[in-house]
């Protein structure tokens, strides 16, 4: 695999907007606040597990794509506006929770990772690393990565222990975040492959 160009390649996102008008602040606005909403529909698929506080989601799918799609700073500032709509209160974490609380709880550490997540995620694809499966799933998998970086030492503060929180945070999600990687990896190429055919 070759070394990624530094050089920034647009996202999705400016691809698609430069072709229709130019982008400026308040495209870039409504492009964060929509996909801290897109994030929140995501976080609606919410299945509670009774061995784990920690619930099956959408929101890791929806936090990557965000990234992948609007690049580094959009990406990651998409995600912070998503964590202060719901530390204001408003029912847009896992099941339609809310509360600053929620931040400070055993799934804190993955609401507080997912903006990193989505910097990183898009400084890759900022890079290209976007527009090939394998690449895309390798961008993919690092975000996911990071996530369980930040979450599970995290969620060990509640549950007593690293291995515990391995066993409670991260193990029973490997199969599902596959998925939603190979998702990812398909779509995002996928999506570039229509946008030219439009050209």
């Amino acid at each position: 695999m070759s070394v990624p160009s530094t050089v920034h390649a647009p996202t999705l996102a400016d691809a698609l907007f430069t072709r229709r008008s130019a982008t400026n602040w308040r495209t870039d606005a409504l492009l964060v606040v929509g996909f801290s909403l897109f994030v929140a529909l995501t976080a609606r698929i919410s299945i509670e597990l009774s061995f784990t506080p920690v619930p099956i989601t959408g929101q890791t799918l929806g936090v990557l794509l965000t990234g992948a799609l609007l690049g580094s700073r959009r990406g990651a500032l998409a995600l912070l506006v998503y964590l202060a709509e719901g530390a204001a209160g408003l029912p847009v974490f896992a099941g339609g929770a809310a509360g600053f609380a929620r931040l400070l709880g055993p799934t804190g550490g993955y609401l507080l990772a997912y903006p990193l997540a989505a910097g990183l995620v898009g400084l890759l694809a900022e890079r290209g690393w976007d527009r090939s499966i394998w690449r895309a799933g390798m961008t993919m998998l690092l975000g996911n990565l990071l996530i369980y970086l930040i979450a599970v030492p995290w969620l060990s503060w509640f549950v007593g222990s690293l291995t515990l929180a391995l066993a409670k945070g991260m193990l029973p999600f490997i199969v599902g975040d596959a998925l939603k990687i190979a998702l990812a990896a398909v779509a995002l190429p996928g999506g570039w492959a229509l946008l030219r055919r439009s050209l």
